[in-house]
């Protein structure tokens, strides 16, 4: 399968060239486009891809907004994301539920919930085909059954919002925002884990791409991982 990294920006006004579009992830396989996410960004542009599927993480404007012109396509997420998402007009609906593979144009999905939102509670994917894994989680602060989500994964693909301090804060007995870089890189090397991929870029990571690539490629090598910045077109055989 080939990934191509539609957009790596997160919700945030800062835009450059490299970091333009909000974050979406592009599995092609067999000629088929499979989408991870649809923000705003792409509420015209998405139905220029053609795509087969259109996964999403979770209802937050940057994630899901691209979808309030309707959908091109079918549409797979869980429950609470289609919830959310009631005043769009969304034909076809596919309900995800974690830990539930489910098998898309011949491409494994698997829903991780991760603590993120409360309102707008979201899910990671552990992604299988032909023979090799990712995870994909661009938006949280912690992983449920962190230990079966990383089994095996040949490259995890994260949350930038912020490289060295997490962007975490509490409501009531619950916590809402962004791990940051350097813990998720932690998190792989615990797991064993040799590649990482960091989207999803906060404003001072998109302010800096070139001082932030080198700095995450560095915390990468201390923990024994090749650790890389996406940017918008970015594209990865595996």
């Amino acid at each position: 399968m080939t990934l191509t990294f539609l957009g790596t920006r997160g919700e945030i006004q800062l835009r450059t060239r490299r970091h333009r579009m909000h974050s979406s992830l592009m599995i092609t396989r067999a000629r088929r486009r499979i989408i991870i996410d649809c923000g705003l960004d792409w509420a015209d542009a998405i139905w220029r891809l053609r795509p087969a599927a259109i996964i999403l993480t979770h209802a937050h404007p940057d994630h899901a907004w691209g979808l309030k012109n309707g959908a091109p396509c079918p549409i797979y997420a869980t429950s609470e994301t289609f919830a959310a998402l009631t005043r769009f007009d969304i034909p076809q609906k596919h309900q995800l539920r974690p830990r539930r593979p489910c098998d898309i144009h011949g491409v494994l999905f698997e829903p991780f919930t991760v603590e993120h939102s409360i309102l707008a509670p979201a899910v990671a994917y552990r992604i299988t085909s032909g023979g090799s894994s990712i995870f994909y989680a661009p938006d949280l602060i912690f992983i449920h059954q962190r230990a079966a989500a990383l089994s095996g994964i040949d490259l995890y693909i994260g949350d930038g919002a912020s490289v060295n301090r997490p962007l975490v804060r509490r409501r009531g007995q619950r916590l809402i925002g962004h791990a940051s870089v350097q813990s998720q890189l932690t998190w792989c090397q615990k797991a064993g884990l040799t590649r990482a991929i960091i989207t999803h870029c906060g404003s001072g990571i998109v302010s800096a791409h070139a001082a932030s690539a080198t700095i995450i490629a560095g915390i990468g090598k201390e923990r024994g991982l090749d650790a890389r910045l996406a940017y918008d077109g970015m594209k990865l055989r595996l």
